[in-house]
């Protein structure tokens, strides 16, 4: 198993741990996506997931692009690996911060629908 190979395992896991009701539109060596079900049994919003590329593997997390405020109560190690507003890009496993991660998706993911759903309300 490659390096990439298994920290996208190991963040994969994270986000199937954490799915609750949502559902997972794409699964494979390359990535995965978890979103909102939407009406008729169609995704309505993506949520979080991972894509491998060639440098590193990237962990996506919405609910930190969309409540900003998070990002004072993540530690600094954590912060250098954010890219963006909702990324987080590793090149190996660092149990310590996945350990952080995983609990900052158990924290946010379960509420984001209902975020997510005022979200586009305003937006009508």
């Amino acid at each position: 198993m490659s390096v990439f190979a298994a920290v996208h395992e190991r963040l994969r896991d994270i986000v199937l741990k954490n799915r609750g009701d949502l559902v997972v539109t794409k699964d494979g060596p390359a990535g995965m996506a978890l979103e909102v079900p939407g009406l008729e049994g169609k995704p309505w919003g993506y949520v979080a997931g991972t894509r491998v590329g060639t440098g590193y593997v990237s962990y996506y997390l919405m609910p930190v692009y969309v409540s900003p405020e998070l990002e004072a109560s993540l530690s600094p190690e954590l912060l250098r690996r954010k890219q963006g507003k909702a990324c987080f890009n590793f090149t190996k496993v660092d149990e310590g911060l996945f350990d952080e991660l995983d609990a900052l998706t158990a924290r946010t993911v379960p509420g984001f629908r209902a975020v997510a759903e005022e979200l586009a309300a305003r937006r009508r």
